[in-house]
C-alpha cells in the first residue's frame, strides 16, 4: 500500500527544505507545497523538490472567477502536481472549469472548511449550522461539479465517505496522540483519520518541528 503521509512542507530556507524531504523521503508517500513555500520560492522550488522524486501536492486553493481559475490550472501543468486544490466556496461552475482545465492524471480536491475554524468562525462570516453540516453542503457540490474529492478534517472524513464512496479525500490538521493542537481546532490522529477513510494524511509540524525529523515520519508511518 501506497505511504498516504504527505509532509506540508512550509520551511523558510529551500536548503533546509530540502534536507527536510531528503531525510524523510523513505517514510511519506508525497510533498505538499503550500502557499507559505509558493510564494517563497516559486516555480524553482516546485522543481527542486520534485527533482527529489516523491509527489507533489500543490495546495494553492484557487478561488476566483471560472475563467481565471481555468487558466491558473493551465498554468501549473509545468508542475506536474499529483494533486491541486480550489475552495469549494467558489462555486460549482469553478470547480467544473478547474477541472476541465486540470492536467491527465492530476487529482483536483475541494477545501470545504479550513481546519482552524469551527461553528463559531462560520458564524461570524454568516454561515449558519455545524462544521459537519458546510462540510457536507460543499461536498455535495464539489461532487456533482466533477471533482474528486475535498479536503476536510479527520472529524468529518467518515461521513462524506459513506455519501460518496468512491472520493478522494484529503484530510490535514492532524496530530499524533501527544502533540499540541496549535492554531488548528478540529483534529483527529493520524490513525483516526485514515480508520476514517482518508485518502491522503497532510502532516507539517509534528515532523518538521520534530527534533528527529525521520525519527518522527518513522512513528507516524508505523501507526498505519
Amino acid at each position: 500500500m501506497t505511504n498516504p503521509v504527505y509532509l506540508a512542507l512550509d520551511v523558510p530556507q529551500l536548503e533546509a527544505a530540502k534536507a527536510l524531504v531528503s531525510k524523510v523521503k523513505a517514510h511519506v508517500g508525497g510533498v505538499k507545497l503550500g502557499l507559505e513555500f509558493f510564494c517563497a520560492h516559486g516555480a524553482h522550488g516546485v522543481h527542486e523538490i520534485a527533482h527529489l522524486g516523491l509527489p507533489i501536492f500543490l495546495d494553492l486553493k484557487f478561488h476566483d472567477i471560472p475563467n481565471t481559475v481555468a487558466a491558473a490550472m493551465q498554468a501549473i501543468h509545468v508542475y506536474e502536481p499529483a494533486i491541486v486544490t480550489v475552495h469549494a466556496s467558489g462555486g460549482r461552475a469553478m470547480m467544473e472549469d478547474a477541472k476541465a482545465a486540470a492536467a491527465e492524471g492530476c487529482k483536483v480536491v475541494a477545501v470545504t472548511m479550513l481546519t482552524s475554524l469551527d461553528a463559531n468562525d462560520l458564524t461570524a462570516t454568516g454561515v449558519y449550522g455545524s462544521a459537519e453540516t458546510q462540510v457536507m453542503r460543499l461536498a455535495e457540490l464539489a461532487h456533482a461539479a466533477g471533482l474528486d474529492g475535498i479536503v476536510c478534517s479527520g472529524q468529518e472524513v467518515g461521513m462524506v465517505r459513506k455519501a460518496w464512496r468512491d472520493g478522494f479525500f484529503v484530510v490535514p490538521g492532524l496530530r499524533p496522540a501527544g502533540n499540541g493542537t496549535g492554531d488548528q481546532k478540529r483534529v483527529v490522529t493520524p490513525r483516526q483519520a485514515r480508520d476514517n477513510g482518508a485518502s491522503v494524511l497532510v502532516i507539517g509540524r509534528p515532523i518538521s518541528r520534530a527534533e528527529d525529523p525521520e525519527a518522527a515520519a518513522r512513528a507516524i508511518e508505523a501507526t498505519l
